[in-house]
Formats: structure tokens, sequence, C-alpha cells
């Protein structure tokens, strides 16, 4: 029984990028010789074991082979005769397909450490299209490692097209599409994700409402790089830029799907496209199951961010609405997601990628002065019911107020 170290912790050790988890191979074992080594079994398809000193997972070298449609569409066959070489020609990537043992000797018959050294992300084998969600893990991959100059390989890319003109796509789980979209959410280049989806057909199958997006013009004085979906992929990055925080990155995603249904004899103007993206949004969530911390923030920036952009010209009055409608009096931390959604929206133009913000030091302020308001003081007052609330309004509208005399007056 020989063991091997396998799989992503190979390829970010010879990176030099931090190891999250260690998977291992077990090559000539049987299921009874891991129980009697102590481990329990974990996966019911096929021999995955927990170590049970560490709890790191050690699967027993197995083929694959078609059986059904979809990533789950698989038989397994895992016994002693099953060689190294076999386990590591299933997986996806050749910079997934090495193998290490414990004197540190690397087993690479896939040519791994030559694409490593290439940055080319390439399939083991033309098995690849048997598993759908191969497009999306090789898109995430495309993303994750962008920082480092890797590409798709053209051959590839071809495969990914195969799968998504297949219908193969249409088969993945809604959980399993959207555990891989925020796994892209977390990398440095999310846009990077959707961008290779795009070029290999599968946006417009996995997320349409992102893909109506290309081709849509803006208004040239606002939107110097005119394009819709390439304004939105901006934004994306700028988001990453900014902020780890993927509720806000999958915010700035979605923030302009509305744009995408204007009537094109109303094109480049898009009057209301906010409001009118909500539904989009919503259908989106519900379709691939998004959480709702992920929606709620959504919404709130897609429905904002016009007035977030004007906040000095708007009423104290529609502050406070805003405010109110982001219930920031119960979680102050929205109105700091929603105002770095809006910067890098601001900044997701060509030409504008290192701006300034105002609004969100102006608004943050407008917040403070209003949520300093004592809601005690008022009812000390004698105030009853509706009456206190009105008050409470009254008084963080004229706290604003106060505060734009005051602005006006420098």
């Amino acid at each position: 029984m020989e063991i091997y170290l396998v799989g992503g912790a190979v390829r970010d050790q010879l990176l030099s990028l931090p190891i999250k988890d260690k998977d291992y191979v077990v090559v000539g074992g049987s299921v009874e010789e891991m129980f009697d080594l102590g481990f329990s079994q974990v996966g019911r398809d096929f021999p995955v074991f927990l170590h049970p000193k560490t709890q790191q997972e050690y699967a027993l070298a197995r083929t694959e082979r078609k059986s059904g449609q979809g990533y789950g569409g698989f038989s397994c066959e895992a016994n002693k005769d099953v060689t190294l070489e076999q386990d590591l020609l299933r997986r996806d990537l050749t910079i997934n397909a090495m193998a290490k043992d414990d004197n540190g000797q690397i087993f690479d018959p896939y040519q791994g450490q030559q694409d490593l050294e290439n940055r080319i992300l390439r399939h083991v084998s033309d098995a690849f299209i048997e598993d759908p969600l191969r497009v999306l893990r090789v898109a995430r991959f495309a993303a994750r490692f962008a920082h480092l100059g890797f590409e798709i390989a053209d051959e590839t890319i071809e495969l990914m097209r195969h799968i998504s003109e297949s219908g193969e796509l249409d088969y993945l789980t809604p959980e399993r599409v959207w555990q891989e979209l925020d796994k892209a959410l977390s990398t440095e280049h999310p846009e990077v994700f959707f961008l290779q989806l795009r070029k290999c057909g599968a946006l417009k199958v996995l997320f349409p409402e992102i893909d109506a997006l290309f081709g849509v013009p803006q208004p040239e004085k606002w939107h110097p790089e005119i394009d819709t979906g390439v304004h939105t992929m901006m934004v994306l990055q700028s988001a990453a830029q900014l902020t780890g925080k993927t509720t806000i990155r999958f915010a700035a995603l979605v923030h302009d799907l509305g744009k995408a249904i204007t009537p094109k004899e109303q094109w480049p103007k898009h009057h209301g496209h906010g409001q009118k993206g909500l539904p989009v949004i919503k259908k989106l969530c519900q379709r691939i199951k998004v959480p709702n911390e992920y929606k709620e923030l959504s919404l709130l920036c897609s429905d904002q961010h016009q007035n977030i952009h004007n906040a000095q010209e708007l009423r104290a009055e529609t502050i406070i609405k805003i405010f109110d409608k982001a219930d920031v009096w119960r979680k102050p931390q929205r109105l700091d997601d929603l105002l770095i959604c809006c910067h890098a929206d601001i900044r997701g133009r060509t030409g504008f990628e290192a701006a300034e913000y105002p609004q969100s030091e102006y608004l943050t302020h407008c917040y403070q002065l209003a949520k300093d308001i004592d809601v005690q003081q008022i009812i000390s007052e004698g105030f009853r019911g509706a009456e206190i609330k009105l008050q409470l309004s009254n008084r963080r509208v004229e706290a604003i107020n106060q505060y734009k005399q005051s602005l006006k007056q420098l």
C-alpha cells in the first residue's frame, strides 16, 4: 500500500503558495485495510476515508466511467490494481494531476510541472468533457491564478465550448453553480471567471443575465468604455481591489442588470435601470440559490446606487429614507458595504480607475449625525406612540440639514 499527496497541495507547494488542504491517494489498498488502520469512511459513491488523527482525506486510487448526465453521472471503480497514473488521469488539469511521495519525489505523468512553468491551464485527457462542472472549475482556476499569468490552453477552451454546447451544463445543481461562483468571487481577479465563461459560451447558459449586458451601450460621456458588459467586469475588478467581502463583489456584479432590458430605442440611456434590475436580480438569486445576505445587499445597491452617486444633491429627507430602506440603524455595516459597491461602480470606467468617492465621507457623516439623535430624550419630552418615530425622523432630517448648511458656508 503506497500513499501519495495529490492535487492542489502539490500544485500550490510548487507555486510557493500557502497550502490549505491536503488530500492523499492510496494505491494498492482496500476498504478493509483502511478500516483496520482506524480510518473512517465518508464517501458513499467511492471510498474516501478520514485519517483517525489528522482527519485529512485519503481516497483509494480509482478510475471513473461516464454512466449518466451531469457531474454526478459517473461510476467509480477502486481496487488494488488501479495505478497512480490511472488515478491521476481522471483529474481535470495537468497542474492538479501530480503526486508526491513521503520522500518528496514528484510523480508527474502528464507534464503538470511544465504547464506550471509555462503558466498554462490544460486538461489532462479528452475525458475532460464528461464532467460539466469542469467548465466552472477551470474558469475559477483562471481567475485564481490570473495574477500569476496563467491562461487556459486553446484546446481546453475548445473542450469547454463543446460542453457548453452539449446541454450538459443544464444538469449542474444550483448549489454547485453557486459554490463555484462564490469561490470565484473570492479571487484577486473574479472578472476573469466570467470572461472565460463567456469565451467558451457558458456564460449565456449559466448566467444569461450577465451575458446579456455585453453589447449594450451606455452614454460615452459617463462611460468611455461604452459597453455595459465591459463596465460590469471593470466594476467587479474595482470591487475586488476595494474589499475582500464577496457579498459586496456580488452586488457589484449585478448592480446594472437592469440595463440589459432597456428597449433598444432608448439606448444609450437607461432611465430607471436600478429599479428595473430588481426582478432580474431576484430571479437570478432564486435560480442559483444565492444566500439572502448577498441578495439583500445586491437589491439595495441596484435600487440606490444612482441616489448614492448624487448624495450631495439629495434632500435630507431622501437621505433618511435611504437609511431607513437599508435598515442601517440596526445594520450599520450595510452602509459601508453599499458605499464600497458604489465606489467600485464609479471606478469601473475607463479613465476613472483611481477616482475618489467623496460621497462616502458625506453620507457616513450624515448617518453619524442622524444616529446620534437620542430617542430617550424624545420620550422624556412626553412624546408617545407614533409621535416618537415622527419626532425622531424630523430631528434626524434637521441634523442633516444643519450639516448641509454648514458645508455651503465653507
